[in-house]
């Protein structure tokens, strides 16, 4: 199911908490090291996914989706599209609930891979601004 609209959005970001950052930096200066910085400090669990890191913001980080011994419930990207369709079947496969792809990411393929299978999608959002939006506004 794609989600477009802020009750969805909304209902994703209340109700699911552990959020895998595929793509995670250690650089502070992007978006996939202070989006997760900022999720991890309103309550989040973040995981980061990366295999070229062994650990990030304090948590240990994984190579892939598939290595992460414990559910997830958002897989929240920071990859080009290219690369979406096949985290959007790592995503199905590691049974997340939501598939959500960074402000300027989107992938029809990887959106209908993930609906087809019942995840929640959203795409072309950052989870920061969103949380901010609809959350401490």
């Amino acid at each position: 199911m794609i989600v477009k609209d802020e009750k969805g959005i909304r209902e994703i970001l209340q109700n699911n908490h552990v959020v895998a950052i595929v793509g995670y930096s250690a650089n502070e200066e992007k978006g996939a090291h202070y989006v997760p910085k900022f999720l991890k400090e309103h309550g989040y669990q973040i995981v980061p996914v990366n295999p070229t890191v062994t650990e990030g913001l304090g948590e240990k980080a994984y190579p892939s989706l598939k290595d992460i011994p414990f559910p997830v419930d958002i897989v929240d990207c920071f990859r080009r599209p290219d690369a979406m369709p096949e985290i959007a079947r790592e995503a199905v496969e590691i049974g997340a609930k939501v598939l959500w792809m960074q402000k300027g990411i989107e992938s029809a393929e990887a959106a209908k891979i993930a609906s087809d299978a019942g995840l929640k999608v959203v795409s072309d959002r950052c989870m920061l601004e969103q949380y901010t939006e609809l959350f401490l506004k």
